[in-house]
């Protein structure tokens, strides 16, 4: 059997095919290719060429998904790469930006504990991806971190202040006796033993709050790619090294705060950021999970659970109301009307009868049927799953602002430090000066407000989103935005509510009424529509004869249900309910008026449902999947700023034919399957940067497959994993919202480094002359990096 040239799931017999006789999965797929065009040498690279190309894992090998804590940036996913690929390890992919390496090895060889054991050092650690207590210990041990640099930090500080300072500002301290006997003190034979006590606390601020830090260095080195860790461990490392020396050579001038005031201001600008994306993540809500973990194996008319992952091809499985089918597999005794739409995207149920396939993953609306697995023993949702992991480990992060301007910067400031020491050594002929300088150079140059830019206008960024009803994940997204060229909408749940209500309707209300009295008996969505307009009832999971659906209500002395609808008697009265073609199964009449208003409301996408009385069609409900409010202004926006709209679905094309029309959307795509999606974003890619807005599982691998991924926050849990925005409160106007943010995140950022530069463009200088004091260069940095602090504190959207 021949796969799809887009998205490689098997093609149909007979086969649906262009032009060029070229195979196709669905009509949706043969839409995308001969629109977008044959990009298959950049399906898997992307419009930047960064994912992986094409790979096969070799047989008998497994793949392993691990949630690594202590990766922050493009070097870290290099060095995990590096240190993953080993024997028994045939590829390693790592992602920053969700945290998580893949990495395909040979069981007999190398165990996940194996390569857990491996990864775990030089401050990383790594778990399961769904171990749920890591992320605590995680939290635990950075919060550690903060504890200690802040609690040894002021213990240096407080002796700095007290003793120290004051022999440089004897007069902003104390009196002249006083600050003189201080002096003398300090510059006293004993006053080793003291600034060994201070050099004590310094160590593990250094060692414990800088652990990170300097593991960012090693690792930067490692992969020469030089990052901000490198610049900011150089100073701390610099001022701590000169100080030690200064002690044990009997020195009295020691910088030992400088080393403290680096790390811990770095430290807590980094988790800041940290603690406003937790706190996003905590505020968005609890998502539906729809993996299915167990099953009720059927044998000799009894059901036993056993887990999934027991099951064999060729066994039975009994589904009823309300389960989520276990695995793919084909019914083989009964009748169920399954909701698909967590792995299709189709917005409609439909009835799968003995022979007929079903998914894995799809939810039971209403019936039961034994289910016999198929071969593989494979969920639909599970292969979703997987690929959505895939395509999140497959795309390196981006490398960020800071860490580009250090790439220049560290060897710059190591040139001139060294030239500065040079320089005055040949001049001056003083190492101890000429170290000092060195020293001066190298501290004034510490990136702190450099580091501090782009994280605190972030912070501020995703807190003030978050008050918005916008959950930011990835401290990147901002950046990734103001290169958006396209941004592509699924239709069902995002563009539109993905909920069936009632829209309008024709005919006699109180045949609606009797109507909604038999639809409140059944579980299907559309009857739960009817039910809800027009009777004041809830859908049920069946009724008991005889018994009014409420007190006042009518009463039902005969109901019948079948695949198109549902009949019986209310009142005394002969009912029907259902598709046209119900009517005609059943010999009712139905009069040209209502045939003509079936017609005109299925060409505009929305399902129209016959009522009748008595043998003859009365009216008409229709039902549909209504677009959500300020969908058009939302498209408007994003038209204005120069950005193509595309809008898939895996509904038939009628469904589409209300946004066909919209001047700011410039392509349609129906009928497209959750992997033909994904292959759809692909192609996008070829030509510019994507953005992916979506709600449901079926849609994760487009998600995860764009540049970013934008969720709804109604939407299911493997969508808000795959993404990296989520609006929690289904606004439209949100998407507008967000690229306001990361456009005044961007001016922001711009400032801050934009003031740091400044401030190092004069301190260097006089760092190189020898005119500015270590002491005073700690302080000039200090005061830079709380300018900073103030500027990114404003809101970015007054």
């Amino acid at each position: 059997m021949a796969d799809c040239t887009l998205c490689e799931l098997p093609v149909p017999e007979p086969p649906i095919e262009n032009g060029d006789g070229e195979p196709f999965c669905c009509r949706g797929c043969r839409e995308v290719h001969d629109v977008l065009g044959d990009h298959e040498e950049l399906s898997d690279a992307g419009a930047d060429g960064d994912d992986e190309p094409e790979y096969e894992r070799p047989e008998g090998y497994e793949t392993t998904y691990l949630r690594i804590d202590g990766m922050h940036c493009p070097t870290c996913e290099l060095f995990l790469e590096s240190t993953a690929d080993g024997e028994g390890v045939s590829t390693a992919r790592a992602s920053y930006v969700t945290d998580t390496v893949r990495i395909d090895h040979d069981p007999g060889r190398v165990s996940e504990s194996d390569l857990r054991e491996e990864l775990s050092g030089l401050g990383y650690r790594a778990y399961a991806r769904d171990d749920p207590l890591a992320e605590t210990r995680s939290e635990n041990r950075v919060l550690g971190r903060i504890v200690a640099g802040v609690l040894f930090g002021m213990m240096v500080m407080y002796l700095y202040v007290t003793i120290i300072y004051p022999t440089y500002f004897g007069g902003l301290f104390y009196d002249e006796a006083t600050a003189a006997f201080i002096g003398e003190a300090v510059a006293s034979p004993t006053a080793n033993y003291f600034f060994l006590v201070v050099a004590v606390p310094t160590t593990l601020v250094l060692l414990i709050t800088g652990g990170p830090i300097l593991k960012g260095a090693y690792v930067s080195l490692r992969t020469r790619s030089p990052s901000m860790d490198l610049l900011v461990a150089i100073a701390a490392l610099a001022a701590y090294l000169y100080s030690v020396v200064a002690v044990l050579a009997g020195g009295t001038h020691v910088y030992f705060d400088v080393t403290v005031a680096i790390v811990v201001v770095v430290t807590v600008g980094r988790y800041y950021k940290s603690t406003v994306k937790r706190e996003a993540w905590e505020t968005l809500t609890e998502l539906t999970a729809s993996r299915v973990e167990s099953a009720r194996l059927y044998e000799d008319g009894s059901t036993t659970e056993v887990d999934v992952a027991d099951l064999e091809g060729g066994q039975r499985v009994l589904v009823r109301e309300g389960d989520r089918v276990p695995v793919d597999g084909t019914v083989e005794e009964g009748e169920a009307t399954v909701d698909e739409a967590v792995v299709t995207g189709e917005s409609l149920p439909v009835t799968r009868r003995p022979g007929e396939p079903v998914v894995g993953g799809s939810l039971v609306r209403s019936g039961a049927a034994v289910v016999t697995v198929g071969e593989g023993v494979t969920s639909s949702l599970d292969r979703l799953t997987d690929v959505v992991w895939n395509l999140q480990t497959s795309t390196h992060g981006i490398q960020g602002l800071a860490d580009r301007i250090a790439t220049v910067f560290v060897p710059v400031v190591a040139v001139l430090a060294v030239v500065a020491t040079a320089a005055s050594l040949v001049l001056v002929g003083d190492v101890g000066a000429a170290v000092l300088v060195g020293l001066t150079v190298l501290i004034v140059a510490c990136p702190c407000s450099v580091g501090l830019a782009t994280p605190l206008a972030v912070a501020s960024g995703i807190r003030e989103a978050l008050g918005r009803g916008i959950v930011v994940f990835d401290e990147t997204v901002f950046e990734r935005l103001r290169g958006i060229d396209v941004v592509v909408f699924d239709k069902t749940g995002t563009i539109t509510t993905g909920e069936m209500r009632v829209v309008d309707s024709e005919g006699p209300r109180e045949a609606f009424a009797l109507a909604a009295a038999l639809e409140a008996r059944s579980a299907h969505p559309i009857a739960e529509a009817i039910a809800d307009e027009f009777g004041g009832v809830a859908a049920t999971d069946g009724g008991v004869l005889d018994e009014p659906a409420s007190e006042d209500g009518p009463r039902i002395s005969e109901f019948r249900s079948y695949a198109t609808g549902v009949g019986g008697v209310v009142d005394g009265t002969s009912t029907l309910v259902g598709h046209p073609d119900l009517f005609a199964d059943r010999g009712w009449r139905v009069p040209g008026e209502v045939e003509a208003t079936v017609e005109a409301n299925r060409q505009f996408g929305r399902l129209p449902v016959v009522v009748g009385r008595e043998g003859r069609a009365e009216g008409v409900v229709v039902v549909g999947d209504e677009p959500r409010a300020g969908w058009e202004e939302a498209i408007d926006r994003l038209s204005a700023r120069g950005i193509e709209v595309a809008l898939l679905t895996g509904d038939d094309e009628s469904a589409t034919a209300f946004f066909r029309d919209h001047p700011g959307v410039d392509h349609v795509f129906a009928e497209v399957p959750p992997e033909g999606k994904a292959e759809t974003v692909a192609r996008f890619r070829a030509d510019g940067r994507v953005a992916m807005v979506g709600d449901g599982t079926n849609d994760a691998p487009a998600l995860a497959r764009a540049d970013l991924g934008i969720a709804m926050g109604g939407g299911t849990a493997l969508a808000a994993d795959a993404a990296d925005v989520a609006i929690v409160d289904d606004d439209l106007a949100a998407i507008e919202t967000i690229f306001e943010l990361s456009a005044a995140a961007g001016r922001r950022v711009r400032g801050n480094v934009g003031w740091a530069f400044f401030y190092n463009g004069v301190a260097i200088p006089l760092a190189i002359t020898g005119l500015l004091n270590p002491l005073f260069a700690a302080l000039a940095m200090v005061s830079s990096s709380l300018l900073v602090v103030l500027n990114s504190s404003r809101e970015l959207l007054e």
